[in-house]
């Protein structure tokens, strides 16, 4: 399998994570350059219309794209350490914190981001700020939940670390770029939450 991918991107992070708390090292990496235009050249787009990373081809010669999808496909491959659920019940619970994740802070939080960041200007044409800026008071918003939901338990899903996890922490990190420190913003539970998995060895993958 060979995995196209771009450094430091938020959804590229989250599958890098995912490979790394699997300790899965023998896919093949194609590094992409989103700054110079790379995925939207005719070969990167034969393998996703959509122009997005990570994509993962199989070894079929078939292409999956969307980060969770392909994390669905590696927990079937390699089903432990189990990041997705051991049952019918828990995998539910689990999908529907990372749902609720990315839909209200990693999502709102990347229009924040790309529409008020002027480094990412090049890829996002045009940026209209005042979205981004309302975007960015309802990712604020959306976190305060998040702290909430870590006050009353150790791990975004629950007892144990799971893929909301990795999906939550991709999220904060990105949004370090605009200055976002969960301490600094009075979310005491998130903040000491994001210290505990920085501390975790795919946090630097």
């Amino acid at each position: 399998m060979r995995l196209r991918t771009s450094p430091k991107a938020p959804n590229p992070r989250r599958v890098d994570m995912f490979l790394a708390e699997k300790g899965i090292h023998d896919i093949e990496r194609h590094l992409v350059d989103l700054n110079a235009g790379q995925h939207k050249e005719t070969e990167f787009l034969a393998r996703n219309p959509l122009a997005r990373v990570p994509v993962l081809e199989l070894d079929d010669g078939r292409f999956l794209a969307e980060s969770r999808a392909i994390c669905t496909y590696l927990e079937f491959l390699y089903p432990e350490p189990n990041l997705m659920g051991r049952n019918g019940e828990e995998r539910a619970f689990i999908e529907m914190a990372d749902r609720q994740v990315e839909f209200n802070i990693f999502a709102i939080g990347a229009n924040h981001i790309r529409h008020t960041h002027p480094g990412l200007a090049v890829l996002e044409q045009p940026q209209f700020p005042d979205f981004g800026h309302s975007q960015g008071e309802k990712m604020l918003q959306n976190a305060r939940w998040l702290d909430e939901l870590l006050a009353t338990r150790p791990y975004v899903a629950g007892e144990r670390f799971t893929i909301a996890d990795i999906t939550a922490f991709c999220a904060i990190e990105f949004a370090r770029l605009v200055k976002f420190r969960p301490a600094e913003a009075g979310l005491l539970s998130l903040a000491a939450w994001r210290e505990r998995i920085a501390e975790r060895p795919s946090a630097a993958a």
